[in-house]
């Protein structure tokens, strides 16, 4: 009987698979046409344009006639795209056109209907559906319901139907491998053929094994806040690239993927996603690490890097320091302290001009606060800018008339003088009106420096307004909250101004000095940003969730990560949720928890979960492998060798290897190790470099969301990782393995893992 329901279900993929080879000749031809259509208009301008310039009539003629063949070759290429990008779904398709069967039948009616559920929709000739797209709102039976009563979400409101059956295929090359059928939202089976993969150097995506906590985050589309908390390897990454291709499929026409941005946690994670979304048929977001974005903004000063980031000494006061830059209360502040400029304090330098003062910084602030209490600091700025541009073009007048610049303009050459022309028309009254035109030209370009200083704000001082700001802080905030004295944070201010002297600044401070910089100029964030994507979100701190919100402010944003895996916001990630809560509306704030690990074997899972104390709760997916192994040995050099042991057992079963040190500098020295005795690896040594097929040698703060067939953890003994506030550092490095972990250590194990039962691993001493 089983054996029949395939046979059947092949000869129907047969027949799709044959519509879909029609339907990609059909996209070809169409590329083909557009192709042909664009030379031939491209042949015929060349050919038969002419360019009649002699009257005004005659020029709006050339005008309407350029813009035609441009509105045509933009008509011709956008076919051209769109049928190519429905060839490469098509192509896709060939090979899976569909995953899954569900039988439904609508309230009142008789009839059944049979869906299937692929990678996008396609319909026959006729226009019947022969394929549904798994973002559509029926598909979602197939990932929420078991069988009888479902309910699905549809634009106009809530559906319900009678789910009577629901299949799932595994199919290669169009030809179903093995079916069954389920009463769970993915069978485990199906999960685990997936599950049971290797791993790749790029994200894979899940539209096949979705499960149903997954899609509740895929498919909403109310919150203006989501915010995901998901252990290790819970699939909450994944979950969030097919929400936001759901969001691009549900707001076609109205969203695009200029308007959604992601911020991952490094570039190299960044290069190990970028395939999931072409491979649904859609262009990448803008994807950014929150380094690239305040980077972006202060081209001549050096931000902190995440290199420099982690392996930075913030203890004792630098550390109470950054707890309160780090801050919500700080973020309050700041707008406070920017409240109070509109009324006094503002820091301001001297426009020169041949090594002389032009306009003084007293002037500018006496132009500033000349203005009434009306003005806000965006439109003060503005009103300060209009009004020095005026004293300039005043300026510009009087130097314009002066015997120097008269005479210097009589002695200028014929191209110094087309040069002062430019495209103006040369029709004036006459030579005297002339002349003074010339003139005053000819100072412009000696003032030029003076216009391009006042339209880009050159006489803010920055610099000077953050460190008033910091001065401020005591009056605006009270430091005892966090264990600090005035004196504490003096010394503070002067460590920022010396980091400043050096054109530098830390990610700490970066973030509330350009805040104060936007606050000041009155930048009303980027407005067309719809959907915002923050990744590993406990890695951020209140005060930057602050300012992206006010960066972004129409955008609805999706937050996800693991409160387990702060590795450079340790334990203060476990309050970032009640600070969110401040943020959004509590209406508006919806909270998803993931706690299913699926990355991991179950005897990893219960390793590395046990490493944690106090953590999230984790639930192992029962997927059986080996359990841990943990090495420890005497000497460096055996301990090379375990090394070199694995990486042979683990090559031999075809297995991909990451050995992941705490630094930077660890993971070289053991890279030039390893090259001395022929073993070939690839070391990661900055968040741009790519992810290759065979072993990597990764520094921890890199692994960040990265996943391994097996994972050897370097150096992990007492003097390497001894500290309690390292723990969640070692449980991200522990769970970046799905089939295989390997802990070697030097003498004497790191005491952050005597949480776990020893029956949960195999203990090696040498």
């Amino acid at each position: 009987m089983a054996e029949s329901i395939k046979q059947q279900e092949q000869q129907r993929m047969d027949r799709v698979v044959a519509q879909i080879k029609k339907a990609q000749k059909k996209a070809q031809k169409n590329i083909a046409t557009a192709k042909s259509d664009t030379q031939a208009i491209q042949d015929d301008f060349k050919n038969n344009l002419r360019i009649k310039t002699g009257t005004y009539s005659g020029m709006m003629e050339t005008a309407l006639t350029v813009r035609q063949q441009q509105q045509q070759l933009a008509e011709r290429e956008n076919n051209k795209t769109q049928a190519a990008k429905r060839l490469d779904v098509l192509e896709k398709m060939e090979q899976k056109p569909y995953f899954a069967r569900v039988d439904i039948k609508e309230q009142g009616e008789q009839k059944q209907e049979k869906l299937y559920i692929g990678l996008a929709s396609f319909s026959d000739e006729k226009d019947r559906f022969l394929v549904y797209d798994w973002r559509a709102p029926i598909s979602s039976v197939y990932y929420d319901g078991g069988l009888g009563k479902v309910e699905y979400t549809t634009p106009v409101g809530k559906r319900e139907v009678e789910l009577e059956l629901k299949r799932q295929f595994m199919v290669e090359d169009g030809k179903i491998v093995t079916l069954f059928d389920t009463d769970e939202t993915v069978g485990d089976q199906m999960l685990l053929e997936v599950l049971d993969e290797g791993s790749d150097t790029k994200m894979k995506s899940i539209v096949t094994t979705i499960q149903k906590e997954q899609n509740k985050i895929i498919r909403d589309t109310d919150s203006e806040l989501l915010f995901v908390q998901g252990a290790a390897g819970s699939g909450k990454t994944s979950a969030v690239l097919q929400r936001v291709a759901y969001l691009l499929y549900r707001y076609r026409g109205n969203l695009n993927s200029g308007q959604v941005v992601l911020f991952s946690p490094n570039q190299l994670f960044n290069d190990y996603i970028d395939q999931v979304l072409p491979e649904l048929g859609e262009q990448n977001m803008v994807q950014m690490t929150y380094h690239q974005f305040t980077n972006r903004r202060l081209p001549k000063v050096r931000v902190e890097t995440l290199q420099e980031r982690f392996e930075e000494e913030n203890q004792g006061i630098d550390q109470k320091i950054k707890a309160v830059k780090d801050s919500l209360k700080f973020f309050k502040v700041a707008t406070a302290y920017s409240n109070y400029l509109e009324k006094n304090g503002m820091r301001f330098k001297n426009i020169m001009h041949n090594g002389e003062i032009f306009f003084s910084k007293k002037e500018i602030r006496d132009i500033y606060y000349s203005f009434n209490e009306n003005y806000h600091l965006g439109n003060r700025l503005s009103a300060t800018k209009e009004a020095l541009i005026k004293r300039l073009n005043s300026k510009v007048a009087q130097a314009a008339k002066t015997d120097e610049v008269q005479k210097a303009v009589q002695d200028l050459s014929q191209q110094q003088l087309n040069e002062l022309y430019g495209d103006r028309p040369r029709n004036f009254e006459n030579g005297d009106k002339e002349l003074n035109f010339l003139a005053r030209q000819y100072v412009m370009q000696d003032y030029k420096k003076i216009q391009v200083a006042i339209m880009r704000n050159r006489f803010l001082n920055i610099n000077a307004q953050y460190v008033h700001f910091l001065r401020s802080v005591p009056e605006l905030l009270e430091l005892s909250e966090f264990e600090l004295t005035k004196t504490a944070w003096g010394a503070g201010i002067e460590k920022t101004i010396s980091m400043l002297k050096q054109r530098r600044l830390s990610l700490t401070d970066v973030t509330p000095y350009l805040y104060l910089y936007d606050r000041i100029t009155g930048k009303k964030g980027e407005r067309d940003i719809k959907h915002v994507f923050i990744d590993e979100i406990q890695d951020y701190t209140a005060f930057q969730l602050a300012y992206l919100k006010a960066e972004f402010p129409r955008a609805k944003f999706t937050m996800l990560g693991d409160l387990n895996q702060a590795i450079f916001t340790k334990e203060n990630s476990h309050t970032l949720l009640s600070e969110l809560g401040t943020m959004f509306p509590k209406e508006k704030t919806k909270v998803v928890q993931l706690t299913t690990s699926y990355r991991s074997t179950q005897q990893i899972t219960d390793f590395t979960k046990e490493v944690l104390v106090n953590g999230e709760k984790v639930t192992a997916f029962e997927r059986n492998g080996k359990k841990p192994t943990i090495i420890v040995d005497q000497d460096k050099a055996a301990l090379v060798n375990d090394v070199v042991d694995i990486l042979a057992k683990n090559d031999a079963a075809k297995q991909t290897t990451a050995i992941i040190g705490k630094s930077l500098a660890e993971c070289e020295a053991l890279f030039n190790l390893l090259q001395a005795k022929g073993v070939q690896t690839t070391l990661i040594r900055t968040e741009n470099q790519r992810l290759v097929p065979g072993t990597l040698i990764v520094p921890s703060y890199l692994a960040k969301g990265l996943e391994f067939d097996a994972v050897i953890m370097w150096n992990a003994d007492q003097k390497n990782y001894h500290d309690e506030s390292e723990r969640q550092l070692v449980y991200t490095i522990c769970s970046r393995a799905m089939h295989q972990l390997d802990i070697l250590a030097l003498k004497e194990l790191s005491p952050l893992f005597e949480t776990v039962d020893k029956n949960l691993y195999h203990l090696i001493k040498r």
